[in-house]
């Protein structure tokens, strides 16, 4: 059967192990279609997730019909999960998808910020559609230079099927760089929100990490990712006039 008509769910999961060697075990399943998180029964969500409180500025949802924001009711069972973690706390991330196991001794925030940034590409809030490939070859703990790799290569490729559908490709980027201006409010906008919920720094911590990177890249877009070119310079270098 291809891939895109796949019926089961996709399954990734995050496992830490802690320093007094206990766990807590996370697992997102996807639709294979859609490639939003499926909700799972976690009781109440919390006040800070409804749509009306600290709603990001140019949300495309509306409060009267809408009761949470898709992002933080991803993020209300994580964050609820790991407040006794304090930001530098050493720990053992093993991120298990179908096609491999990667294990990495990082800090927690660090591995909290890659799950986050998960939870919410793979939630149904309209800001965060173009992440959704990415969240399907999802790369835990990514570098700046990876993810300016895989953000370019995504939109690219998404460029590529706005032409196929008969609409006009940005070859600019400038369709990027305005996607990334609009997720930094709503990092901005879940910073917002978990100051109000978290007891430790760590969640707070893991969007600050995560923001740092949607700043980022709109100022390499505009050096033309002159960071990337070498990268390149090979296949460049058989172009005549390149």
């Amino acid at each position: 059967m291809p891939k895109a008509m796949e019926a089961s769910p996709l399954v990734i999961e995050y496992i830490f192990t802690l320093q007094d060697q206990s766990r807590e075990r996370f697992t997102l399943r996807l639709d294979p279609q859609s490639l939003e998180s499926i909700a799972e029964e976690s009781g109440p969500l919390p006040e800070w997730a409804a749509l009306s409180f600290s709603q990001c500025p140019g949300c495309l949802l509306n409060a009267a019909s809408t009761l949470h924001c898709p992002a933080a009711a991803n993020l209300a069972p994580i964050v609820q999960r790991c407040d006794r973690l304090l930001s530098f706390d050493v720990i053992l991330l093993e991120v298990l998808t179908a096609e491999r196991l990667i294990r990495q001794e990082t800090t927690a925030q660090k591995a909290i910020g890659s799950l986050l940034g998960l939870a919410m590409a793979t939630s149904s809030c309209p800001r965060t559609a173009f992440f959704k490939p990415m969240a399907r070859f999802h790369l835990p703990l990514a570098s700046e230079e990876e993810t300016i790799f895989r953000a370019t290569a995504t939109y690219m490729l998404s460029q590529y099927f706005v032409n196929k559908q008969g609409g006009e490709a940005d070859f600019s980027m400038a369709g990027l760089e305005d996607i990334y201006l609009k997720i930094q409010e709503v990092n901005l906008g879940m910073a917002k929100r978990l100051r109000r919920a978290a007891k430790t720094d760590s969640p707070i911590n893991a969007i600050v990490l995560l923001d740092m990177y949607a700043k980022a890249l709109p100022y390499v877009i505009q050096q033309s990712l002159e960071e990337l070119r070498y990268l390149f310079a090979p296949l460049l270098r058989q172009i005549p006039g390149a």
